[in-house]
């Protein structure tokens, strides 16, 4: 079986999505979405980190952390995984309800049915990495007890 999400307004499973107003603390800091996590790590060690962090919205977030004339740490690519996996697993330790929906999955391949994004999603043709939902699974599987991540 596989549960294909997107955006955070689809039900039960809209709540995988980086956009879902589920927040927790982390690194000592109140986030509001993993978005707003993620994109703010880009830039540690500078002020756009809270920039991010404070913006009303994740598309803001995403936005600004798109954004290539801020300065983008040198080591993005090597531990954007890292931190996404950080994030999600946070999110999803901080929130019993939504726990208890991807624990629900059971053994379901999860996919981001993303028409635009290739890495984090599957793509409009279906041929991207689909990371985010390797790494909602991989939570799942943390959730469960089952493996250390």
């Amino acid at each position: 079986m596989t549960i294909y999400f997107y955006v955070e307004r689809e039900k039960p499973y809209g709540c995988f999505s980086n956009f879902s107003a589920h927040g927790f603390m982390l690194d000592d800091l109140y986030w509001a979405t993993s978005e707003h996590y993620f994109q703010a790590q880009k830039f540690i060690g500078t002020p756009y980190l809270e920039k991010v962090r404070q913006t009303k919205t994740p598309k803001d977030a995403a936005n600004m952390g798109r954004d290539r004339t801020l300065p983008l740490r040198p080591d993005w690519k090597q531990v954007k995984d890292d931190v996404m996996r950080k994030a999600v697993l946070q999110k999803f330790k901080a929130h019993a309800d939504i726990r208890d929906i991807l624990l629900a999955t059971g053994d379901a391949m999860l996919v981001e049915n993303s028409p635009v994004d290739y890495y984090w999603g599957c793509g409009k043709d279906g041929s991207g990495k689909n990371k985010l939902g390797q790494i909602l699974m991989a939570v799942r599987e943390t959730l469960r007890g089952n493996v250390e991540m």
